[in-house]
């Protein structure tokens, strides 16, 4: 998959930021992007997700719960979107499937061969977001008391616009896709300290969280937000696959020269979906305006969830939710 999430973010310096800067402000999540997070790395040795003795999935459970009151206890204020409808062109699609078939083999002759290691690996690109999946995400989010929204179409799309009308602080993403939707916040590795192993290689780089404002972005390298998609766009984004030879600065040094989309394209040998229509989708995708409001956590109805039907430790999940508890009744007002 191509994405031009850390690549794009490479042209300017991002500025690393606590958790505790966060404390009081709605961060807009894109919630697919978590919940896939979670299926593929809350594994069992032999690469299965976590289950309950009934066989169901227990893993995004376990995942949203854990992180999401983490965030909770520090007075941040997730708000969760789910997406919608994609849109037919969406490229990464196909290209998804495919390496989900590929890496379900991988795992099966892992198996065969009793390399619990190899299977793993190989099984945390399989992961399936299926309906009861999502359904019980929003079910246990909505039990927290935290806003739920359902995009029309893309989550990024729709946090991104939360956080144009202001509504919210930030977007949380692991790529760079909300600002090309016009977020004008990225969060990226919300959550996330310590170290975190490079893909491909034996290596670990320190991880924190950072903060990119579009603004700052747009300013460092002389581009209107018209011409950052197009820039997206020669890299690859989840909606094309961008230009064979094509990095960022490459790609930026193109856009600054040419300025416009129709003049890019006259220098390029473009594949995929008709750049305008990804150019179109990028400026204008479907959105919808929603209000965002807090509730109460619902204690006796997530441990009923998550204890009595998906066999979590009660003693676990009661400490914890005493803890947010008492960290919402002492700054009530800032968090509702």
């Amino acid at each position: 998959m191509r994405t031009i999430g850390v690549k794009i973010t490479s042209l300017i310096e991002r500025r690393q930021i606590s958790l505790e800067y966060l404390s009081n402000k709605k961060i807009a999540v894109d919630a697919y992007n978590w919940i896939y997070q979670f299926l593929s790395t809350i594994r069992q040795i032999d690469g299965t997700p976590l289950m309950n003795s009934s066989g169901e999935v227990t893993s995004h459970l376990s995942g949203l719960f854990y992180r999401t009151t983490r965030l909770m206890k520090l007075g941040i204020k997730p708000v969760y979107v789910f997406d919608g409808t994609p849109p037919a062109f969406k490229y990464v699609l196909a290209e998804r499937r495919e390496k989900k078939q590929e890496a379900r083999a991988k795992w099966r002759e892992a198996l065969d061969k009793g390399d619990l290691v190899a299977a793993k690996s190989a099984a945390q690109a399989t992961s399936r977001l299926t309906h009861e999946i999502k359904q019980q995400s929003k079910e246990l989010l909505t039990l927290l008391g935290l806003p739920v929204i359902q995009a029309p179409s893309e989550g990024e799309a729709q946090c991104s616009h939360l956080c144009a009308q202001g509504k919210v602080f930030a977007t949380a993403s692991t790529d760079a896709d909300s600002l090309l939707f016009g977020s004008t916040r990225l969060i990226r590795y919300l959550n996330m300290t310590g170290k975190r192993k490079v893909a491909g290689k034996n290596i670990y780089m320190d991880i924190k969280p950072e903060i990119i404002e579009l603004k700052d972005l747009l300013d460092s390298t002389g581009l209107t937000r018209k011409q950052l998609i197009i820039v997206g766009m020669l890299i690859g984004t989840d909606f094309n696959p961008g230009i064979r030879g094509y990095g960022p600065k490459k790609a930026l040094k193109l856009v600054k020269q040419e300025k416009t989309l129709s003049a890019v394209l006259k220098k390029v040998e473009w594949v995929g979906p008709e750049p305008e229509t990804v150019f179109n989708f990028f400026m204008s995708p479907p959105v919808k305006d929603f209000d965002i409001e807090f509730s109460s956590v619902k204690k006796e109805k997530i441990l009923k969830m998550l204890v009595d039907k998906f066999e979590f430790s009660q003693e676990r999940i009661e400490k914890v939710l005493g803890e947010v508890t008492k960290k919402q009744k002492s700054g009530l007002g800032r968090f509702f």
